[in-house]
C-alpha cells in the first residue's frame, strides 16, 4: 500500500473497520497498496480492515480525505466492524479505510493486532485439507489452493468477509481484551496515574463499556455542538462552525490536515482535499444503477433525524435535502481513478490565492478557528481546486437552513456509533447490513476494543508490545528485506526495456529506501490528551480533536521521519512515496505471513511477497513519480516512461477483463498500482527464494513437505494468505472503492503472468493460468 504526506492522518474516520482490523488514520493506512498523494501504501485492504472498509470508511476515501488520499496510496488487508466515523482530521486508523489516503499498503484495510508469539496451533502449514483436488492448478489456482477451506468456513454473521486475517484477529482478541480489562480495573481502583497510556486506554475502554449510561444519555452529550449549528446566522459563522467541526475530526464539506509537501519532502504544509459525503463514493450519488441505494440512504438519514426528535414528515424532507446537498458535492468531486494521479491532485498556493480561487467561504474565519496562523498559510496544497470553488459557491448561495441540516447530519453521522443503542442500531442497519451484508453487530467489547485501537493506537500498542514482541522476528524480517532488495536490484539491472539513465536513477531510489520494522523508536506523546469519566462520545471526540491538533501542528515544520503511519499491532505494511520508506509493523511479523519456525518457501511466499509488494510500490504507476528523497519529480526519460506506460496498460486490460460478481468487472485503472505491486512482489520474492535455495544442498533444494516441492510451497503460501469468503454486498462495495483487486484475482492475476509459476506446476500453455506470451505482463 502507498501512503502520502497528508495521510499520516490517515483520515480514517471512525467507522469503517472490521473487527480486529485497524485503520491507519490513527497512526497513519493499511494494507499493501498504493496512494493518491505521496502517502504510504498498504499491502492490503482486506479485512482491515473491514473497519476500513466499512462503508463509512470507504466513504471517506471516496471523498478524497487525507485518508482517502492516503488510501489511494495505501491499501489495506481486511474487513472490520469498527464503527464508522466521518472524521477527517481525527485519529482514525486507516480505514478505506485507511478507509485509503496515499500510503501504499499490502492488504485490504486490515490492521489487526495479533500475538507475535505464536503457538503450535497458529503455525502456518500448507494444509492439503484446505485445498480442492477436484480443481486443476492450471484452471483456477486460487480455488485449487483454497477450495477446501472456502467450502468449510462460512462467514460468521458479524463479519462482511472471513479469511486468514479475520481468523488471526479472533485469536488475538483475547490478549487485547485482557489488556483493556486490566487497564480499566486499574483505573477504577485509582492505580493508573492520569495521563499514562494505561489510564488513557483503560478509561476510554471503560467509558465505552458503560452501556447503561450511554443509553440513558442518548444524544444529550451533543447538545452543545448541535446548538452551535442551530445558531448559525451568517456566512462567517458558517465558516467558523465548519472549522469547529473539523477540529473535532468531523469531515463536513471538505478535509484539511498537515502533511508532507509532495514537491518539497523535507517540509510540511496544509493539505486540503475534497470530502463531505455520507455515502462511500461519489458514484453512489450519480449512477443510475444506485437509485435504490440513494432511496435507502434517505430513509436512514430520516430515521437519524427522527432519533434527534424531528417528526417523521419533517425528517423525511430534511433527509431529501441532505441528499441533494451531498449530490452537489459529489458532482464536483473527482473519481477514485482521477484521485490516483499525484500531479493532477497537487496545487500549491497561498491562503490568499485560495480565497481568490474559492470566494464565498470565509477562509480567514475558518483558519482562525482551527488555530492556524496566517504565516503558516504561505503554502497550501489544494488538491482539487474545482471542488473547492463549488464548495465556496454553496457557502455563498445555499440557504443557511440547508447548511444547518447538512452540518447537523454530519455531526450525528460521525458520532452515531458512540451514542445510545437506537443510534447504533440504525447506523448498523444501513452502513453494515445494507452496504456490506453483515447480519449481526459485534459484541460491544469488541467494538470498543476496535475504537481504542483506532483512537489510541500507539498507547495500546505500547502495552501490547510489552507482552508480545520478540526481537528474533525483527532480525529475521530485516534479513529478508535485504534479500528482497538484492533481488529487486538484480531485476532492475537486467530489465531489457529500461535505458541506462533511468536504470541508474531507479537503483539510486532503491538504495535510498528507508526500512522500519516492529515499532517506533519514539512513542507518540499523549500528554495533551485528557480521557475522563465523561460520556463516551465526548472521549471519542476528545481523542479526535487531539489528533487533529497534532496533525495541524505539523504545518510549517520539518518532517519527523521517525513517525509511523501504522500502530505496532497492525497486521499490514506500507510504502510511503514521500518518505521513500517501507514499514512493517510487529503485527504482520507472524503467521500466516511470517513464522520463525517455518521453511523458507512458506516465509518467502508470505512476508517475502509482502516486502516485495511494498518495494514495488516505489516503482508502480504512482510511486515511480517520486524521487529518492520523496519529491514528486519525474526522473524517467521520455522513452522509458512510454515503455512503462505501455506495460502498465497491459495490466489494466488484464484486470479489466476479470468478472468479480454478476456482471461487475474489476476496475483495472483503479487497481493498477496494487496489481503492479502484487506482480512485482511475487516475482521478486521468488527470485530471492531461488537465491536462498541456491545456498542449500541439492537434497534440501528438492525436499518435499506434504508432497509439495519448495517452489510449489512458495506459490501455495501466497495463495493461501488470500483465502477469503466475502458477502455479495461487500464485494459490490469494494469493486467501487477498493484500490485492491478481489482476493481471487490477487492470486490468479499475477501468477498467470509468471513463467516460473507455469514451470513449477507444469501449467499447459493454453490454460487459464498461463497467459499467452504476447499478453503476458512483465514490468519489474
Amino acid at each position: 500500500m502507498i501512503w502520502k504526506p497528508g495521510d499520516w492522518t490517515l483520515k480514517i474516520c471512525r467507522g469503517w473497520a472490521e473487527p480486529g482490523v485497524r485503520t491507519m488514520a490513527n497512526n497513519g493506512d493499511c494494507g499493501f497498496g498504493s496512494a493518491k498523494r505521496a502517502t504510504p501504501r498498504q499491502f492490503e485492504d482486506l479485512p482491515r480492515q473491514e473497519a476500513y472498509r466499512d462503508s463509512r470508511h470507504y466513504r471517506r476515501q471516496s471523498s478524497g480525505t487525507p485518508l482517502a488520499q492516503e488510501r489511494r496510496r495505501f491499501a489495506a488487508i481486511t474487513d472490520s466492524n469498527i464503527p464508522r466515523r466521518s472524521c477527517k482530521l481525527g485519529s482514525r486508523n486507516l480505514a478505506f479505510a485507511m478507509r485509503l489516503a496515499r500510503i501504499f499498503c499490502f492488504a485490504f484495510p486490515v490492521l489487526l493486532m495479533i500475538p507475535l508469539v505464536s503457538t503450535a496451533a497458529e503455525t502456518p502449514v500448507i494444509d492439503p485439507a484446505n485445498m480442492d483436488p477436484r480443481v486443476k492448478p492450471s484452471d483456477d489456482f486460487y480455488q485449487y489452493a483454497n477450495g477446501g477451506w472456502l467450502e468449510h468456513n462460512p462467514i460468521p454473521p458479524e463479519y462482511s468477509r472471513w479469511g486468514a486475517f479475520q481468523e488471526l484477529i479472533e485469536r488475538n482478541y483475547g490478549a487485547l481484551h485482557e489488556i483493556l480489562e486490566e487497564s480499566a480495573t486499574q483505573v477504577a481502583k485509582g492505580e493508573a496515574p492520569a495521563g499514562t497510556v494505561r489510564q488513557l486506554v483503560g478509561q476510554f475502554y471503560a467509558s465505552g463499556m458503560n452501556e447503561e449510561q450511554i443509553n440513558a444519555d442518548g444524544a444529550k452529550p451533543l447538545e452543545s455542538d448541535l446548538g452551535k449549528i442551530a445558531q448559525i446566522n451568517d456566512r462567517k459563522q458558517l465558516a467558523v462552525v465548519v472549522g469547529y467541526l473539523h477540529k473535532l475530526g468531523i469531515g463536513a464539506l471538505f478535509d484539511i490536515t498537515g502533511g508532507q509537501d509532495a514537491k518539497d519532502s523535507t517540509n510540511q504544509i496544509a493539505i486540503a482535499s475534497q470530502g463531505g459525503l455520507g455515502l462511500p463514493d461519489r458514484d453512489y450519488y450519480l449512477k443510475e444503477g444506485e437509485a435504490q441505494m440513494r432511496d435507502q440512504y434517505v430513509q436512514h438519514v430520516t430515521k437519524m433525524f427522527q432519533l434527534l426528535g424531528d417528526p417523521e414528515e419533517k425528517a423525511s424532507a430534511e433527509a431529501k435535502q441532505v441528499l441533494a446537498f451531498e449530490t452537489d458535492l459529489a458532482k464536483a468531486s473527482k473519481t477514485r481513478v482521477e484521485l490516483r494521479d499525484p500531479e493532477a491532485n497537487y496545487h500549491r498556493m497561498s491562503g490568499s490565492d485560495l480565497a481568490k480561487a474559492a470566494p464565498g467561504f470565509d477562509w480567514s474565519a475558518y483558519f482562525q478557528t482551527l488555530g492556524i496562523a496566517s504565516e503558516e498559510l504561505n503554502k497550501i496544497d489544494v488538491e482539487q481546486p474545482a471542488f473547492f470553488q463549488r464548495a465556496a459557491e454553496l457557502t455563498a448561495n445555499a440557504p443557511l437552513d440547508d447548511w444547518k441540516l447538512y452540518l447537523r447530519w454530519q455531526l450525528i453521522h460521525a458520532t452515531a456509533a458512540d451514542l445510545s443503542e437506537a443510534f447504533v442500531d440504525e447506523d448498523f442497519r444501513f452502513f453494515k447490513q445494507k452496504l456490506t451484508g453483515v447480519k449481526e453487530k459485534l459484541p460491544r467489547w469488541k467494538r470498543i476494543l476496535q475504537e481504542v485501537d483506532h483512537n489510541l493506537g500507539e498507547a495500546l500498542g505500547q502495552l501490547y508490545v510489552e507482552k508480545k514482541f520478540t526481537p528474533e522476528a525483527k532480525q529475521r524480517a530485516l534479513a529478508m528485506v535485504n534479500d528482497l532488495k538484492s533481488a529487486l536490484r538484480d531485476k532492475i539491472q537486467n530489465l531489457e526495456w529500461m535505458g541506462a539513465e533511468t536504470r541508474e536513477a531507479a537503483l539510486k531510489k532503491l538504495d535510498a529506501f528507508g526500512v522500519k520494522i516492529g515499532y517506533p523508536d519514539k512513542w507518540r506523546d499523549y500528554s495533551d490528551l485528557k480521557i475522563t469519566a465523561q460520556p463516551h462520545v465526548l472521549n471519542v471526540l476528545a481523542a479526535s480533536e487531539f489528533e487533529t491538533k497534532r496533525q495541524l501542528a505539523k504545518i510549517g515544520k520539518p518532517v519527523d521521519r521517525t513517525e509511523w503511519g501504522m500502530s505496532p499491532p497492525t497486521v499490514n505494511a506500507y510504502y510511503s512515496p514521500n518518505r521513500n520508506e517501507i514499514v512493517f509493523p510487529a503485527g504482520i511479523l507472524q503467521p500466516p505471513f511470517f513464522n520463525v519456525k517455518a521453511d523458507d518457501p512458506v516465509n518467502y511466499g508470505g512476508i517475502g511477497a509482502v516486502i516485495g509488494h511494498e518495494m514495488t510500490h516505489g516503482f508502480d504507476d504512482q510511486g515511480r513519480k517520486f524521487d529518492p528523497e520523496g519529491n514528486l519529480k519525474n526522473w524517467w526519460t521520455t522513452e522509458d516512461e512510454k515503455r512503462f506506460q505501455e506495460r502498465g496498460q497491459k495490466i489494466v486490460q488484464q484486470f479489466d477483463s476479470y468478472v468479480a460478481i454478476d456482471n461487475l468487472h474489476v476496475n483495472g485503472q483503479l487497481t493498477e498500482g496494487e496489481n503492479i505491486a502484487d506482480l512485482g512482489g511475487v516475482k521478486i520474492a521468488y527470485a530471492a527464494l531461488e537465491k536462498a535455495l541456491g545456498r542449500k544442498s541439492a537434497t534440501e533444494q528438492n525436499q518435499k513437505i506434504d508432497e509439495f516441492t519448495p517452489k510449489q510451497r512458495f506459490f501455495l503460501s501466497w495463495a493461501q494468505v488470500w483465502r477469503n469468503n466475502t458477502r455479495r454486498e461487500t464485494s459490490r462495495l469494494f469493486l467501487q472503492v477498493d484500490p485492491h483487486s478481489p482476493p481471487k484475482f490477487r492470486v490468479n492475476g499475477p501468477l498467470s503472468n509468471l513463467p516460473e509459476f507455469a514451470q513449477t506446476f507444469a501449467i499447459p500453455a493454453q490454460s487459464s493460468m498461463a497467459r499467452p506470451p504476447d499478453e503476458r505482463v512483465q514490468i519489474w
